[in-house]
């Protein structure tokens, strides 16, 4: 695309996310992320009915374009996220965090891990009841995108709804560093499933590679960007600063190979415990989290308008729709149980308060993340159907789980 290219297409999504936010304001009233979904599915559905009635228009050929031309799943990668990690690390408590460390570990890599085998296991027959003989080791692959839960739908819902302190950091915690878990795994995974050569020892390499590395460079940068905030007091630089934190540091990242998301959560970590607490005035504080809140909601509707437009890509039809139907009780289950059972065996139910079980596997949401690593899956017979069922447990996920997890979380907490 040309850089004009580009700028009609971001404008035109501003524009959108603008106008949906206005009327779900005014009419619907729902939380933001879902009422912007919720209208572009809306009007997904008009365009498709609209072309169905009058296909001499060609609408719903020339907006799957515009929808293809966006390239959801590499913007999201290696771009947006890197800005919504950063974002929503700012505001997280490190000391608590610190408190519930195990429990958080423990979620974001053995859950990750469990999370995978079991819905690879149950898939691996789900989609043949349903006529898609899908191999073994793609139903892994569909296991590892879509089990770690989405940080920018968990933290978007933990903003309106009331949880104990205690597990909202965990919410929020494993929600921030599974990605980077989930990520690598994915990778290992569809390295094997494309018949590439890998051994235990390149995987455990590649893992330490990718997770101590993002780990150790998000560190090293953002200790570097608090020693520059704290020889200032100059509320624009320091927002120019943390800008160029997170710009410099994913696309470091990449070209390192290293775990960018991992990066970004250690680098806000740090300066939202340190660079914001000691090395920035009032008034400093006070402008760059207005920045940061201002990006996060901006790129969060951006993200949630455009998976609703996504659907235009994404064929569902006949069979689709009963593997999807049945992948949604089966990454609930699975959820349940990687939840469970990590906890259960490695004895930190004490970190955890009443109710927690019930409220992480309602509020563990999918969303983006899982959506753009199944876009980004190599071209293949297997790559429609797991993009087909990824959106829509995604969609249920977002919609269904995402307005009753309030609910959820009442009852769970005084039973």
């Amino acid at each position: 695309m040309t850089v004009a290219a580009i700028f009609n297409m971001a404008a035109m999504l501003v524009v959108l996310a603008a106008l949906f936010g206005y009327l779900n304001h005014r009419w619907l009233q729902l939380p933001d992320t879902i009422g912007l979904l919720i209208i572009a599915l809306s009007v997904s559905f008009t365009i498709t009915v609209a072309d169905a009635v009058f296909p001499a228009l060609g609408i719903d050929a020339a907006v799957r374009g515009a929808v293809d031309d966006l390239a959801f799943g590499d913007t999201l990668l290696k771009a947006g996220l890197s800005f919504l990690l950063f974002a929503g690390a700012l505001h997280v408590d490190l000391g608590t965090l610190a408190r519930g460390r195990w429990g958080i570990m423990t979620l974001s890599t053995t859950g990750v891990i469990v999370s995978t085998a079991i819905v690879g296991g149950l898939m691996f027959f789900g989609f043949r009841a349903f006529g898609f003989p899908i191999p073994f080791s793609y139903c892994l692959v569909f296991g590892a995108l879509i089990s770690p839960t989405d940080p920018v739908a968990v933290l978007d819902i933990l903003k309106r709804v009331k949880v104990p302190k205690a597990l909202e950091v965990k919410i929020a915690g494993e929600s921030l560093f599974n990605d980077g878990v989930g990520v690598v795994l994915f990778t290992v995974l569809i390295a094997f499933a494309s018949g590439q050569a890998v051994t235990l020892g390149g995987t455990i390499e590649l893992l330490a590679l990718e997770v101590a590395g993002g780990l150790a460079l998000g560190l090293a940068a953002g200790y570097a960007a608090n020693r520059a905030l704290y020889a200032i007091d100059d509320h624009n630089l320091a927002v120019l600063i943390t800008l160029g934190l997170v710009m410099g540091t994913y696309a470091l990242a990449s070209g390192l190979h290293l775990s960018g998301p991992l990066a970004m959560v250690v680098a806000g970590l740090l300066i939202g415990n340190f660079g914001r607490r000691f090395a920035m005035s009032k008034r400093t504080r006070k402008d760059v989290d207005t920045f940061w809140s201002l990006v996060d909601r901006l790129l969060n509707s951006l993200l949630f308008l455009a998976i609703g437009f996504q659907s235009l890509a994404i064929d569902i039809a006949g069979p689709l729709v009963g593997a999807s139907l049945v992948a949604i009780p089966v990454v609930l289950a699975a959820r349940f149980i990687a939840v469970s059972l990590p906890v259960t065996l490695f004895a930190l139910r004490h970190e955890f308060s009443k109710g927690a079980f019930s409220v992480l596997t309602w509020g563990g949401l999918r969303g983006g993340i899982s959506v753009a690593l199944a876009l980004t899956l190599p071209p293949s017979p297997e790559k429609p159907v797991l993009l087909a069922v990824t959106y829509v447990v995604v969609i249920f996920s977002i919609v269904v789980q995402g307005l009753t997890v309030e609910k959820v979380v009442r009852a769970a907490v005084t039973r």
